[in-house]
């Protein structure tokens, strides 16, 4: 449903859902983690009808456990100070996995007059104006895997899920379609709950790891909402998981035996008369953006992998690619190219774990496509004529972050104030983690 003010949004929703009586109002940090406040839906209306909603501005910058980080002049040298948010028209929507009848609402500073510039939706808003101006406006579509686990947790590792009719852990993993059955309960909420939020989840397929699935989504038109949608997909279904009593994680790596969980993304490029932009010439500017894609991807890692676990991913058995590669209708590449005719003419990035964050991801894809496209070089051999096809990139956070410091198309694409408080966030996550010395090692040298 459309409506014609923010004003109008908050009063539609209080007499449809006349219970909620708080609304979380949410948005995205670097690491992937919503942060925010919880408004009386009262106050909701005021800030529809125009007072100002501000919070801290290096919210976005927490690191992954939620600590700040010293980035630059930002966090202890700046005062703290608040920044304007809005609230993103559309996104109010009842909250169902709570104890509570609860609301929420995206925020950010898109949009805005002093837009934070490393804010992940702020960063991926500026690539869509940019290619817009271009006239070059995007479609596209996520799919999404993870992990359901049990509740509880055994000497603090996860334990695999149990069928719910019968109590079988669900250890013996494959594409059955009973093990959909087995989990429909949890499954088909967390699709019907998607859908209550404006966003289009349809496919439901069982993966390949104990407890894995995917939900795929429909293609948008909307680079913006796509991303909304795979972003707000993340903590729904944490929370109705819980609600069955399991967890769920979108978690890269969560068992070295089995498959990793991917973000993999669709996109194709469209002209103002609706014609797709990667279809003339027999799918030459098809293979620009391929091109552009296999030249960023070395240099934009930190993205794709967000994480020292993500690194894990890559080199894997099955369809994980350890070298920047693509191929037609070939999943162990990083850029595959679905079988379609010229209408529908796209690429699969499938690099991403499914723990990044999807504004950026979406950002650095288009960003690479965009600089494929205007430099006009031919791609490396698709892995279809050449298996030994690919580049190098960096196999751990150190050597990624290096990597993409000081690239200058990088920089240019996604702004250079972004790369260094990203980049700075990442490497002091990374020192973070590494500061932690496990059972294992003690067991090895004592």
């Amino acid at each position: 449903m459309t409506f014609t003010s923010l004003s109008d949004e908050v009063r539609a929703f209080r007499a449809a859902y006349p219970d909620v009586r708080y609304v979380d109002l949410i948005c995205l940090d670097i690491p992937g983690h919503f942060y925010g406040k919880r408004y009386p839906i009262d106050m909701l209306e005021k800030v529809a009808a125009g007072s100002l909603l501000k919070l801290p501005q290096n919210c976005v910058l927490l690191g992954a456990q939620g600590g700040l980080h010293e980035i630059g002049d930002y966090c202890f040298n700046d005062g703290d100070p608040d920044a304007t948010r809005r609230l993103i028209p559309g996104t109010l929507k009842p909250v169902r996995w709570e104890q509570q009848p609860l609301g929420q609402m995206l925020i950010s500073s898109d949009g805005t007059e002093s837009p934070i510039e490393f804010e992940p939706r702020e960063v991926l808003a500026r690539v869509l104006a940019r290619l817009a101006a271009k006239g070059i406006h995007p479609v596209v579509a996520f799919e999404l895997e993870f992990y359901l686990f049990d509740r509880a947790l055994k000497d603090g590792l996860p334990q695999f899920p149990r069928d719910p009719l019968c109590g079988d852990e669900d250890d013996q993993p494959n594409l059955h379609i009973e093990r959909l059955s087995r989990f429909s309960p949890v499954l088909h909420e967390i699709v019907e709950v998607a859908n209550e939020q404006g966003i289009d989840a349809n496919v439901i397929t069982a993966e390949i790891g104990p407890g894995q699935f995917e939900i795929n989504f429909g293609h948008c038109e909307d680079g913006l909402q796509a991303a909304d949608w795979a972003a707000l997909f993340t903590r729904l279904t944490r929370g109705v998981a819980l609600k069955h009593g399991h967890r769920a994680s979108f978690m890269s790596k969560p068992y070295l035996d089995a498959p990793g969980s991917g973000m993999h993304v669709h996109v194709s490029l469209y002209d103002g008369q609706g014609d797709n932009l990667l279809a003339p010439d027999d799918g030459q500017p098809l293979r620009h953006a391929v091109a552009g894609c296999l030249d960023w991807l070395p240099h934009c890692m930190p993205i794709f992998a967000p994480h020292h676990n993500a690194y894990r991913r890559y080199g894997s058995r099955v369809n994980a690619a350890s070298r920047a590669s693509w191929g037609y209708e070939d999943r162990d590449a990083c850029v595959r190219i679905p079988d379609s005719d010229a209408r529908n003419l796209r690429i699969e990035h499938r690099l991403a774990g499914a723990d990044a964050n999807p504004y950026l991801v979406l950002a650095a894809i288009l960003s690479a496509m965009e600089h494929g496209l205007e430099q006009r070089a031919e791609p490396i051999e698709p892995l279809n004529k050449n298996r030994q096809s690919g580049i190098d990139f960096p196999m751990d956070m150190l050597g990624a972050v290096a990597q993409m410091r000081h690239h200058p198309a990088v920089n240019a694409g996604l702004g250079e104030e972004f790369v260094m408080v990203y980049c700075e966030n990442k490497r002091q996550d990374h020192l973070a983690f590494m500061e932690h010395i496990n059972a294992r090692e003690y067991r090895w040298f004592l």
